[in-house]
């Protein structure tokens, strides 16, 4: 890995963190936060790989007991609790963003880019959330889809959509994520 990964992770990392400082607003067992949208972001600019290990360090860092979430919670309590499954969920969400966004590089654009974080930044996030929020509070099923998914969908639409505008404009101006190499001979 070089030193240049090293810095796009921990920088990610960060934003993710200041993105904790923007209030969480509670309308149930689990609160509506920005940090999702650095989890977005993380994917579609870092790809698969270097967005994972972004989520994973910042992840790691809160494990440690630093106060980065927007609840100002850290240490492992969060891991332990009605959040668990969304935080559990956050790294596979920027490698599901960061491999579908890799693999659609040539026609990237802010609709495709919103398409793709709603799969990896709302499907996947809610497909481990949801279970485990029933899992660990034993509220009923239709209680935690409503309370741990769909007040979070227009919120996370928005932030599906500032994540690939803003993704977009960086692979423009600064691209993270690589352009594809041809094969020797190909067209």
């Amino acid at each position: 890995m070089k030193t240049r990964d090293l810095a796009y992770i921990a920088l990610f990392a960060a934003v993710i963190a200041v993105l904790g400082t923007m209030p969480a607003i509670n309308v149930g067992p689990v609160p509506i936060t920005a940090q999702t949208l650095g989890v977005m972001l993380a994917g579609s600019v870092l790809g698969a790989r270097r967005g994972f290990l972004a989520v994973l360090l910042f992840l790691v860092l809160v494990a440690v007991g630093l106060p980065l979430l927007s609840s100002g919670a850290g240490g492992l309590a969060p891991f332990a609790g009605a959040s668990a499954g969304y935080l559990f969920s956050w790294p596979v969400a920027a490698a599901v963003i960061g491999w579908l966004t890799e693999r659609s590089w040539q026609r990237y654009n802010v609709a495709l880019g919103m398409l793709i974080n709603v799969v990896g930044g709302i499907v996947v996030v809610y497909a481990v959330g949801v279970p485990v929020l029933v899992a660990v509070t034993g509220l009923a099923w239709d209680t935690a889809l409503w309370t741990g998914a769909a007040v979070f969908v227009p919120g996370d639409l928005f932030k599906a959509f500032a994540a690939a505008a803003i993704a977009d404009v960086v692979r423009r101006s600064y691209p993270v994520i690589e352009r594809p190499r041809r094969a020797v001979g190909a067209r």
